[in-house]
Order: structure tokens, then sequence, then C-alpha cells
């Protein structure tokens, strides 16, 4: 277990003149992007996670949140041959439930991850005395605004940080309707993301976590089929249940997974 600092070493190289940097990171595929995708579809998820480490090397890390489904995708990471050296990044907003932060340490100690715990510049004092509590507002504007801050910027920091060329995350294509129209590998703000799990179903994550005996989200118990920070959670019910949950029904995404450049299109 390491101490949650990002000071790894890795092999990304400056953008060479004349290309953007989407231009660069796909020209590091064996194969058009397109026929990446092909190849994907056709094999396991852990076989997904197992060639992009192939692909990328140093240049490839795995995003958790380590919400209710977390485990599935950090277990296929610990399963793999080099996994173990795979950074884990996770961005810890300030905000999140005192269950999150049991199960993070409960998780990173079981399966040996060697989690990078990266968070924004702007603590969350000074973000509510300069802006307000933006949760609180009902405005999408502020939701975006509290986003980007607590949450897209500082993973972009991390994967500069880390020279990152393509990152890996556990959503699936049920969760949003945005998530419907997503690919097994996509380009996200000028990098990959890889998607391992998204064909799968909240009945293949059950069960796959009651077989290799993965401890669930305290929260789980409590009825929440989804969890991020405290103010934008809720449990199922009254009409609405997983992603519905989430930021007052206001909005599904947080901006992580879509393809803006930072306050653009989060």
């Amino acid at each position: 277990m390491t101490d949650g600092s990002i000071d790894t070493v890795s092999t990304a190289t400056s953008t060479a003149a004349g290309q953007s940097p989407s231009v660069q990171v796909a020209s590091t595929l064996e194969m058009p992007l397109e026929d990446a995708r092909i190849h994907l579809a056709n094999l396991s998820a852990q076989k997904r996670l197992e060639w992009a480490l192939k692909q990328f090397g140093q240049g490839f890390v795995l995003t958790t949140s380590f919400g209710i489904q977390s485990a599935v995708l950090l277990h296929m990471l610990h399963g793999l041959d080099g996994g173990s050296v795979v950074p884990v990044v996770w961005v810890d907003t300030g905000y999140l439930p005192a269950e999150t932060y049991f199960y993070a340490d409960q998780l990173t100690r079981q399966l040996g991850l060697d989690l990078k715990v990266v968070q924004s510049t702007m603590s969350p004092a000074r973000m509510e005395a300069i802006y307000g509590r933006l949760w609180e507002t009902g405005s999408v504007k502020d939701l975006e605004t509290y986003h980007r801050i607590r949450k897209v910027e500082p993973l972009e920091q991390a994967l500069d940080d880390l020279r990152v060329h393509c990152w890996a995350s556990g959503v699936r294509s049920d969760q949003t309707d945005y998530r419907r129209s997503m690919a097994f590998l996509d380009l996200i703000r000028d990098r990959l993301s890889l998607r391992p799990l998204l064909d799968w179903t909240p009945k293949e994550v059950f069960y796959y976590m009651q077989e290799h005996q993965l401890p669930q989200h305290p929260l789980f118990e409590k009825g929440y089929s989804t969890v991020g920070d405290w103010h934008s959670s809720a449990p199922d019910g009254g009409g609405a249940s997983g992603r519905e949950t989430r930021f007052g029904g206001l909005k599904q995404e947080c901006g992580l997974h879509l393809p803006g450049v930072l306050g653009e299109g989060i």
C-alpha cells in the first residue's frame, strides 16, 4: 500500500509538433480505434484490462470512486499479472460519506492497491466561502461548477502528472442515458478511456462479488445502489433508483466521463 502521493514515473512524451494530444494518444494504438473497439467487444472484462496494460504499460491507470460496485474492477486488476503496480486514481472531493472512506481503506488493504488520492487545490471551506454551497442552489450550472472544481480538474491534473495515455473506469451502459452511447474505448479530453464493464448488468456485478467474496459498500445495505458525495446521493425510493437518485435529480453525470474540455460539456 502506498502513501497516496502522485509520484510515479511514466513513459509518455511531450506532444509532437503539429499534433493534437488526441492524435498523439490515438497513434499509440496498434490498430485503428474502431478496430480496437471491435477487438475489445470480443474479450472478457478482465481481458480488456489485460489488453490495456500490455498496450499502454506505465501510461495506463485505473480510476475508482470506491462506490457501490467499485470492488469488481479493482478485484480484476488485482488478479492481473502486473496489476499490482497499476496506479489506482481516486478523486476525493472532501464531501464523501464516512462509509466510503472506510470502504476505500478496506479495499486498498485487501487488494494491495497502489492508490493515488487526488483532491482539488481549493479546500471545501474556501470553495464554500467563495461560491457558497453549490449543491444547494438547484442550479445545473452551479453543479457543473462544483464538479469542475472538485472532480474534473483534480482528475485531469493527476492524469497529467502521471502522464496517462489510457484510463479505465467501471462505468456501465445501463447506468445513464449518456452511457448507453459509450464504446469500450473512447477519446475523452485527449486521452483514451477504457470501459471494461460497459456491457455488464447489475446481476453480473452482484454475482461476481458473491463468487469472489468481495465486501459490499456499507451503504448498500441501507438501500443505496449508487453513491457519490454525501449531499448528492440518496437511497433508492420514491420512484427514483440508480443514477436518478444523484444530484437531486438535476443531472446524471458528474462530468468525469464526458468529452468536454474541463468547463465545457460537463
